[in-house]
């Protein structure tokens, strides 16, 4: 489906989650067109992209990260741009994880992304964090894939372009795939670090980033 269509279909089942909702991010540099923090980082203003996601911007963004369409912009829901009609959102109240993969060295995206997701990990998301080191096994033939997980409703495969841009969702609905899913991720989750911890370590002492558009 396409990236409105995914959004069009996610918002309604996220509505209905009926346990976990799981995010694995594999990918290390999105775009985020119209996400004022990352146009603020293209310019070159590291200090103003940090303060618009301390800021109210940074609830938007907590906001926009559940469906995972446009990333930290996402970081969090449809991916990006979570904004199928309006009217249609609604806090629903189950556990969200996050899987984040890592690798070295941080991309400037990833960099930043990392802030975002310091604050929605104060607003109760559980994160943890993966070098891609320790995925290897798991990626014979190719990357893990980039998934959004609505309890045991429904599974969706979300697609990027070559340029990093949200392209579109792949929707998956057995049951057994996607519980089988959801066990691998419990074992992802084990496996990594607690998010504050590779944060503070990690990201935290990085200078600040450069990046072209």
């Amino acid at each position: 489906m396409s990236a409105d269509e995914y959004l069009d279909d996610f918002w309604p089942n996220f509505r209905r989650i009926d346990d976990v909702f799981w995010k694995l991010e594999r990918t290390q540099s999105f775009r985020d067109p119209g996400e004022p923090g990352w146009t603020a980082l293209l310019d070159a203003e590291w200090e103003r992209s940090l303060k618009l996601i301390d800021d109210g911007q940074g609830l938007a963004v907590m906001s926009e990260g559940t469906a995972g369409n446009g990333h930290a912009g996402d970081s969090g829901g449809p991916g990006g741009r979570e904004g199928a009609g309006g009217g249609g959102r609604q806090v629903v109240s189950v556990p969200r994880r996050r899987i984040r993969i890592v690798e070295q060295p941080v991309t400037p995206y990833l960099q930043w992304e990392m802030h975002v997701l310091a604050m929605r990990v104060r607003a109760a998301e559980q994160v943890r964090v993966l070098d891609a080191g320790e995925v290897a096994e798991l990626e014979v033939g190719r990357r893990l894939p980039e998934l959004v997980v609505l309890g045991t409703r429904v599974m969706y495969e979300v697609t990027y372009d070559e340029s990093g841009r949200h392209s579109g969702a792949r929707r998956i609905d057995d049951r057994e795939v996607i519980v089988a899913c959801q066990g691998e991720l419990d074992k992802l989750f084990a496996t990594g670090e607690e998010f504050r911890a590779y944060y503070e370590r990690e990201i935290v002492p990085l200078p600040s980033p450069r990046v072209t558009a």
